[in-house]
């Protein structure tokens, strides 16, 4: 889980958190209020926050894995230069 790594780019916030800590942390927040709504019988907001989750996690997610300095940046880059 990313809360236990440093983060290595970017901008950082006590020297260790970054932005993907934020986006682990609204991750862990949002699964427990989806879980305690589709408990309660809230479904339609229970569905909304999986998929919000689900299309996040894609998106954001895939985004920073390809930023520069990012490993997959690193082969996407030697794939696209050979």
């Amino acid at each position: 889980m990313s809360l236990f790594m440093p983060a290595a780019l970017g901008l950082t916030l006590l020297g260790r958190f970054g932005w993907i800590h934020l986006l682990s942390i609204v991750t862990l927040i949002t699964v427990f209020a989806a879980y305690f709504n589709a408990r309660n019988g809230n479904i339609k907001t229970h569905r909304n926050q999986m998929l919000g989750l689900y299309f996040g996690g894609i998106i954001l997610a895939g985004s920073f894995a390809f930023l520069p300095g990012r490993m997959l940046h690193g082969w996407l880059s030697a794939i696209v230069t050979v």
